[in-house]
């Protein structure tokens, strides 16, 4: 029989036929569907067009490619046999799924609802958790759900009807449920959070979450660009590494408030909306307050310097906002502000106290049951800072940076009065590598209210506490006592002394030597949790182009 083939006008597809009305495309694709023709194949000649007999080295490479095609659709033949055959299982096995009905055994003792941070207090008995799936794993018979509460996580084994369910075959990721089981140790060799796990024998779907192109697992991946990882915040905080940075924050500020209580400092909260500077007119954030113009805080400081005469020594826990186009890793926008005012203290009292209540909250948090374990995964190399710390004055640091070849930001040698930006601030810290109380700045580099010093009043009465890895936590000084050097420290930054009355009134009405600091909650906790940016530290980061969700 013969076979016409044409690559110009033929088809290797349902409508050739092989005639020379409808040639195929190719002679393998001829030979595949007529395997005993006579390939006759168009050639191009001086008189046009004709159809001639293939050429023995044609037919033989014909051959080959007709086997191939052959045993490419014998494959897909076995594919889609097996594939068919996996489907009529799969309905089989959902058809017998959807016979089953979760029934709890009403004969089983009462389950006691805890939570799962305590489930080891209750090995052997029967409980009742509630919370979501984080991990799910379904084989033959069994099911094993790795259930979150928010205060742990434990792994829960489903067998039998229990595993086989349609209901329990079509869980998915981040489901909530109500679990009922009894706590059991786990056998020798095996593992599980806590070292238990839970036998169920019953559980109820309290919130089904999506499956397919909608699942949590589509929404959060690995690798995911950083911008859409902040707009699906709500859904990266359940993850463990940022779960954990959140836990090791509540921690931070307890273990601070239990420092200020032992050292006699009380907590007040001042006002977030103001109508006076404390950093510089440049970050403020303007707002509408009734027709006034009015700002987001830089800063508590002078509000808590109005409490010392009334209750003593005083800090508050409060957000700061700073207007600052800054893309570096340790600022925000908005950053929880511990800060704190201290009354009747010199400059040594002041940097001894700061030195106390860093090391005292470090100790706090890694003996805390909770957090302590966290911050040992998150960073395994972390040393707890040990006193004293080393002092080294802002014109050591110069020294120490020119002696490094270490330039300033013009890219020449540090001269005084140039400020130590971060990186240079970084690469000495780092290099250094013990917590650093940095001294004395000159006045230029300084706030208005920073008090000068006796010996040089070039410079400051003032402080940073500078972390390796991290850089500067803490910044403080001490404070002008005098109104009249105050006065003159306003002028000297064209600052409009009328609006600080209440903050003037303090040196005339029984002033007294005080200073005070702030630290940033964020920037301590890159440093305890080794995190590479403070937005990790941050519940909703909020920085430049950012203020959602």
């Amino acid at each position: 029989m013969e076979v016409f083939v044409n690559e110009k006008i033929g088809a290797d597809d349902a409508g050739a036929v092989g005639t020379k009305e409808k040639p195929f495309k190719t002679p393998a694709y001829a030979l595949f569907k007529v395997p005993e023709a006579k390939l006759i194949v168009a050639k191009e000649t001086e008189q046009g067009e004709e159809y001639v007999d293939i050429s023995p080295s044609a037919l033989k490479k014909a051959k080959k490619g007709a086997e191939s095609l052959k045993k490419k659709e014998e494959k897909a033949r076995k594919q889609a046999e097996e594939a068919a055959a996996k489907d009529a299982e799969e309905n089989a096995k959902m058809l017998e799924a959807m016979k089953i009905t979760i029934v709890e055994d009403k004969s089983l003792p009462p389950a006691k609802k805890i939570k799962i941070m305590s489930i080891g207090k209750h090995i052997e008995e029967r409980v009742k958790v509630q919370g979501w799936i984080h991990r799910l794993r379904l084989q033959k018979g069994l099911a094993f759900i790795v259930l979150r509460d928010g205060t742990g996580y434990v792994q829960c084994v489903l067998s039998g009807d229990l595993a086989n369910a349609y209901q329990t075959l079509s869980l998915t990721i981040e489901s909530t449920l109500s679990i009922y089981g009894t706590i059991r140790k786990l056998p020798e060799g095996k593992s599980a959070p806590g070292g238990v796990e839970l036998a169920v024998d019953y559980y109820e779907v309290v919130g089904l979450a999506p499956s397919g192109k909608e699942s949590f697992t589509n929404k959060i991946q690995e690798g995911t660009d950083p911008s859409i990882l902040m707009d699906q915040r709500h859904l990266t905080l359940r993850g463990e590494t940022l779960s954990a940075v959140m836990k090791v924050r509540a921690a931070l500020l307890a273990a601070i408030r239990r420092v200020y209580i032992e050292e006699s400092v009380t907590e007040v909260t001042p006002p977030c909306m103001v109508q006076t500077q404390v950093e510089g007119g440049s970050t403020l954030f303007k707002m509408d307050y009734y027709g006034e113009e009015a700002f987001l805080t830089q800063s508590s400081q002078l509000y808590l310097e109005t409490c010392l005469p009334a209750l003593g020594d005083v800090y508050c826990i409060q957000e700061s906002f700073r207007a600052e186009k800054s893309h570096t890793r340790r600022h925000l926008s908005e950053y929880t502000h511990i800060e704190a005012e201290l009354a009747f203290v010199t400059f040594d009292d002041l940097l001894s106290h700061i030195e106390r209540v860093i090391t005292k909250t470090v100790q706090y948090v890694l003996e805390d049951p909770t957090a302590g374990p966290l911050v040992k995964q998150l960073n395994p190399g972390f040393v707890a800072p040990q006193l004293p710390f080393k002092r080294m004055q802002y014109i050591e640091a110069l020294d120490w940076l020119n002696e490094n070849g270490i330039p300033n930001e013009d890219g020449e040698k540090f001269k005084f009065g140039d400020d130590i930006a971060e990186a240079a601030e970084r690469k000495m810290t780092d290099t250094i590598g013990v917590p650093i109380l940095l001294t004395r700045f000159p006045v230029e580099i300084k706030s208005f209210y920073m008090k000068k010093c006796v010996d040089d009043p070039r410079v400051t009465e003032s402080v940073d506490v500078l972390m390796p890895t991290v850089g500067e936590i803490t910044g403080g000084s001490m404070r002008i006592e005098d109104t009249q050097e105050l006065l003159e420290g306003f002028k000297r930054e064209g600052i409009d002394a009328k609006s600080y009355y209440w903050f003037v009134d303090q040196r005339i009405y029984g002033t007294c030597p005080h200073g005070g600091y702030g630290l940033g909650t964020e920037r301590i906790l890159a440093w305890l949790c080794n995190r590479f940016t403070v937005r990790d530290c941050s519940l909703y980061p909020r920085f430049t182009g950012r203020c959602k969700p």
